[in-house]
């Protein structure tokens, strides 16, 4: 199959500076178009000694300086999660990507963790322009500031169309209110072929969308070439007719591909034609000097962030561990200490968070100094406190659909507070809860409970439907931000004992 062979290339050319691409002999209207895409770049120092913005800048510029026929696209996620971003919602990650600006821009799922205000906010300040031709507005129509659009753009005689592709998932990972995603795969397979008809000789897919939908797509032979993110790969590959880049995560490894273009002008009977083939190039950026000029920006928001965060505020006395195996699979110390804070700041009888929003991956022995920057590189995501009242049979199908993946180690894993719950993972997903004890008395699917949880849950993220039927008592509007509850509540205690105490008990 063409497409397996593009996949078994693809990690093949990880130990590769380059490919070498078929080539036809050269012409005086050849033509070389340079793709730099990048994605999922969160942190915008960038850990040790690859990645971050001052890199990607730089490398950014050189690419575009060498070769005038550069398209510099991004295929989503900046925005959020980072711990700046909790703190400025992603205000810093357009001040940096304005230094050297985006051809196009696709916003990923990550792009909504503040909600859709947050993000036209970002559009606005951005130099460069954002798209997505399967994003509309509540009433169908495209969203004011957000291109719905093939983009089509002439380089040296070349027509070439840009499709601009977001994953429709992310009205289950995001919060993305009322608007609407339509099917990723169907949106550009149309877009792809409108294009074609209109006169495009290359089309380029930018999508964030997931694996599966990334194979369609190649499989169809509808693109010339797809640039993907979302799934934090690097990827490369060519079957002979679509070329395949999936960009990697934090701007490490940035993949670039060279695309070598021959225009055969039409003479006589003969139509004009247009080939090409593909070179594959990988820029590690260790080997990258910083830009200059977005390092200076780097450090003024080194020194913002500092003054914000490096507060001491209590200590553990017990081992916290955030561990992303633990926090999407298990009960754990650290979302016990999350949830006991969302019930003590709020007044709520119960709370339930999920465990896929808890990021710092880490663990903090006994004994150590918490910080406010660990609350935030813990909650990262804005995530906001909000009570409502639920019924118990609600919040029962809440807590199935928390467990209904954890085989999977998805990020809707419950980590609770007031809950006592027993589950049997051997049972089918929607029936694998046995007992759950509110408090110390067993949950009642006629009762009303007064429930914290986030205001990504609340509307229905990560598949918690169930959440969104109660009444809200403080919505988001009026809610505090998890990450400031989490940090009244240790200033308070000074010392926090927080561990494993037998909440949540599973049977595999």
């Amino acid at each position: 199959m063409k497409t397996l062979l593009s996949r078994l290339l693809a990690g093949a050319l990880l130990g590769a500076s380059a490919l070498g691409a078929m080539s036809a002999p050269a012409l005086a209207d050849d033509v070389k178009i340079t793709v730099v895409g990048v994605g999922d770049i969160y942190d915008f120092e960038g850990a040790g000694v690859r990645g971050g913005f001052a890199r990607l800048n730089a490398v950014a510029k050189a690419e575009k300086a060498a070769n005038p026929n550069t398209l510099y696209v991004f295929d989503g996620d900046m925005i959020s999660p980072s711990l700046l971003s909790g703190i400025d919602y992603g205000a810093n990650t357009i001040q940096l990507t304005n230094v050297v600006p985006f051809d196009l821009a696709v916003p990923g799922n990550h792009e909504f963790d503040f909600g859709p205000s947050v993000f036209l906010d970002r559009v606005k300040q951005s130099k460069f322009p954002w798209a997505a031709i399967n994003i509309e507005g509540p009433d169908g129509k495209p969203i004011d500031g957000v291109g719905h659009d093939t983009v089509m753009k002439d380089i040296a005689g070349v027509k070439v169309a840009l499709v601009p592709i977001q994953l429709d998932d992310t009205v289950e990972l995001a919060t993305t209110k009322d608007w609407k995603f339509d099917p990723s795969v169907a949106s550009a397979l149309n877009a792809a072929q409108k294009a074609r008809d209109d006169g495009a000789d290359l089309v380029i897919a930018v999508t964030h969308t997931d694996h599966s939908q990334d194979y369609a797509l190649q499989d169809s032979h509808k693109f010339d070439l797809i640039v993907s993110g979302h799934d934090h790969d690097l990827r490369m590959g060519w079957d002979g007719i679509t070329a395949y880049v999936e960009t990697s995560t934090e701007a490490n490894y940035l993949p670039i591909v060279d695309l070598n273009v021959v225009v055969t002008p039409a003479s006589g009977d003969k139509k004009r034609t247009v080939t090409w083939s593909p070179e594959f190039r990988i820029v590690d950026t260790a080997t990258v000097t910083r830009d200059p000029d977005t390092q200076k920006i780097v450090e003024e928001l080194k020194t913002k962030l500092s003054a914000e965060l490096d507060v001491q505020i209590g200590t553990t006395t017990n081992e916290l561990s955030s561990e992303r195996a633990v926090v999407r699979g298990e009960e754990s110390a650290m979302g016990n200490l999350i949830a006991d804070a969302m019930v003590a700041q709020s007044g709520a009888e119960v709370a339930v968070t999920n465990g896929g929003g808890v990021r710092g991956n880490k663990v903090y022995p006994a004994g150590t100094v918490l910080t406010r920057k660990d609350v935030f590189t813990e909650l990262p995501f804005g995530n906001k406190t909000v009570v409502e009242e639920i019924s118990g049979a609600d919040l029962l199908a809440g807590l199935e659909n928390g467990f209904s993946q954890v085989e999977q180690g998805a990020g809707r894993f419950p980590q609770v507070s007031g809950l006592v719950i027993t589950v049997d993972l051997t049972k089918a997903p929607g029936a694998r809860v046995q007992t759950v004890t509110v408090n110390g008395k067993p949950l009642d699917p006629a009762a009303t409970y007064k429930l914290a949880t986030n205001d990504y849950m609340i509307g229905g993220g990560d598949g918690y439907t169930a959440f969104s039927k109660g009444k809200v008592l403080v919505d988001p509007s009026a809610a505090h931000l998890m990450a400031s509850d989490v940090i009244d509540y240790i200033t308070a205690k000074k010392t926090i004992d927080a561990k494993v105490d037998g909440r949540i008990t599973m049977k595999k």
